[in-house]
């Protein structure tokens, strides 16, 4: 499926059935041969037709691979390298973990670099190397996840608590701190779109373009971004992250500091970065499925419940797209609904650097329609 909301593109005919169709006509303009059913040679043009087939499928998908619609993996990164856009990798989550000491140790304790906790499956380990002074109960040192990737992320203060190699004195560790700032590696869409957008990055006269360049090549989870200029020499950038999540103090200090490189923004130019306003909304849904599929209704049940949630994440990750719930409607009947009645106002209006967050979101099955 092409990117940007491009039409796709069709190089090459590669039904079988039309292949086959085009060699016998061939076959029968120039030697005057109507092949009849049983013949061998039609059973032979029959294969050789699926051959040609499977062959126009491959040089489709590679001449599809130019285009940056449709780019994926090492090809689009090929692409980005010539845009000088290099795909962002993945990242480690990190933590504080707390060490609770004896109180009557008399020997400094040191804690070597590497030194490993675990939580379920998933280690994190010591930065760097620390030593506890004599008279210290309570010492933090900093980890990170051995995986890289949001596997990492979300472990609240408390959850790890196993150290795996004993130290002596010591009488518990913990991590003080939500786990996060684990990324997995930059996806091929969110690529691509820097690719897109990456000549804007190439004047540092302040085009819009160049901000939204930068703010996104910070970080892989910040999804969406807006420009606006107040007043001459000032510039605010609203960003918006994964998940329509609100960016935390540390990732609009991240943003920031990409954007206020003196290579990359004008040196007039007084940025400040922002999160997005967030409008909330409510809404509630109730949906039938036809009586023709009652027999496969747990399965649409599984699937109505995903369209509601993938709507819901749909809604807050941009900022200004409009709350129209007819979107919603439609996304609910394509998966499976046959009636939906939604008790909400059917559109909101959501500004330039706002974005729609639902405050309460319920849908209810209430049972088979004829419809």
């Amino acid at each position: 499926m092409s990117r940007f909301n491009l039409p796709d593109l069709y190089f090459l005919e590669k039904a079988p059935e039309k292949i086959e169709s085009g060699m016998l006509l061939h076959v029968r303009e120039k030697t005057g041969l109507t092949l009849q059913r049983a013949d061998p040679r039609l059973k032979f043009i029959q294969a050789f037709a699926a051959f040609v087939s499977i062959e126009r499928n491959k040089l489709e998908h590679g001449l599809r691979q130019n285009r940056l619609s449709y780019a994926e993996d090492d090809t689009l990164d090929h692409m980005g390298t010539e845009n000088s856009t290099d795909r962002l990798p993945a990242k480690y989550a990190g933590t504080t973990m707390a060490f609770v000491l004896e109180e009557d140790r008399v020997d400094a304790l040191p804690i070597p670099t590497g030194t490993r906790y675990l939580v379920g499956d998933i280690y994190f380990v010591t930065n760097e190397a620390n030593v506890i002074p004599p008279g210290t109960h309570l010492f933090a040192v900093e980890a990170t996840c051995e995986l890289p990737g949001e596997i990492g992320n979300g472990f609240l203060p408390g959850e790890i608590s196993t150290l795996v190699e004993p130290l002596p004195y010591v009488k518990s560790v913990q991590n003080t701190t939500i786990t996060n700032g684990g990324a997995d590696e930059e996806s091929d869409d969110a690529y691509a779109e820097r690719i897109r957008i990456a000549p804007e990055s190439f004047s540092v006269a302040g085009p819009e373009g160049a901000y939204i360049y930068w703010a996104m090549a910070a970080s892989q989870d910040v999804v969406d971004v807006k420009v606006h200029s107040p007043e001459e020499g000032v510039v605010e950038v609203y960003i918006l992250m994964d998940g329509g999540e609100l960016p935390s103090a540390e990732d609009l200090a991240l943003v920031e500091a990409n954007l206020m490189n003196k290579d990359t923004r004008p040196l007039t130019d007084k940025v400040l970065t922002k999160a997005s306003t967030v409008v909330n909304y409510s809404v509630e849904v109730e949906y039938w499925i036809a009586n023709k599929s009652a027999t496969v209704s747990s399965i649409i049940e599984k699937q109505v419940n995903q369209a509601f949630q993938d709507y819901l994440v749909w809604q807050r990750s941009k900022m200004g797209r409009d709350v129209d719930f007819s979107e919603l409607i439609t996304r609910l009947k394509q998966a499976g609904a046959s009636r939906v009645s939604v008790s909400s106002p059917m559109f909101i209006e959501i500004g330039e650097t706002e974005v729609a967050k639902e405050l309460t979101a319920s849908i209810i099955f209430k049972g088979l329609s004829n419809d």
